[in-house]
């Protein structure tokens, strides 16, 4: 198993640091993809419990979010936003009062605002200033938060953490990935960025945190579901939504600091 991940790894760190660094349309076609990944299996997962969300809905409402993303001029989200939700509901009427309309309904707008709108951030956290440094810190902190809960957990975790969402996860683990990605975050930030310490450790904190609870998110969704991965897409990993759903948080939470962090006090 750790011979697979370490190799997935190595195959999809550089496209994903190339993709960064040239930025533009190559990388908001990488979102894209990553997206509509990420949501065919969300929505494959709800038919475990014989519900039926809108592939033809759904998925074109996430590639909606990371096009007004790239091309925030053109106001994609305000009609969408109109036209996705009704149209989604309309659909239901055509079913005839089907036992689950209304769950369908709600598991399709809500997995595309979930990871569509989320991830969407990402193109926009690209086009800020520094963006190239903002979307390396986002995504080195969480993975480092990831990796080092994995191995600690593996390692030496002995008490659960939220046992019934996630059964193999630990205190331990949990703390050593706060650590771990608290610390890279700061350093990142500080030398990337060019942040000041107390600015950096705020946005370390936020970065973990939401790493974390992005990771449970998920792990709440496949409970649900009765599934243990999202899929097998990658092998060592589980599905792609497994592998972003801590980014799914972290997104947001990098872009709103960078754009908005200017005014906190320190």
């Amino acid at each position: 198993m750790l011979g697979k991940r370490v190799l997935s790894a190595a195959v999809l760190i550089p496209i994903v640091g190339g993709a960064v660094y040239v930025g533009g349309l190559w990388f908001s076609a990488l979102v894209a993809l990553v997206a509509l990944l990420a949501g065919y299996e969300y929505l494959a997962m709800m038919r475990h419990r014989e519900l039926a969300p809108s592939y033809f809905l759904g998925l074109p409402l996430i590639a909606l979010f990371v096009a007004d993303a790239q091309w925030p001029r053109l106001g994609l989200l305000r009609w969408g936003l109109a036209l996705f939700p009704l149209a989604a509901l309309t659909v239901e009427v055509f079913h005839g009062n089907a036992p689950g309309s209304l769950m369908n309904w709600a598991l399709t707008i809500a997995g595309a605002v979930y990871i569509g709108f989320a991830i969407s951030h990402f193109i926009r956290l690209r086009a800020t200033d520094e963006g190239t440094w903002w979307v390396t810190v986002a995504l080195v902190g969480t993975w480092v938060c990831d990796t080092g809960a994995y191995f600690v957990g593996c390692g030496i975790g002995k008490t659960k953490f939220f046992p019934r969402i996630s059964p193999m996860k630990t205190w331990e683990g949990a703390a050593a990935g706060f650590l771990c990605g608290l610390l890279a975050t700061v350093l990142l930030g500080c030398f990337l960025l060019g942040l000041a310490v107390g600015r950096a450790i705020v946005l370390g904190v936020l970065l973990v945190l939401g790493a974390t609870f992005g990771d449970l998110a998920e792990s709440v969704i496949k409970r649900q579901a009765g599934v243990k991965d999202s899929s097998n897409l990658i092998p060592g990993h589980g599905g792609m939504l497994d592998r972003v759903d801590s980014l799914l948080f972290v997104a947001p939470i990098v872009y709103y600091f960078a754009t908005a962090g200017s005014k906190l006090p320190f």
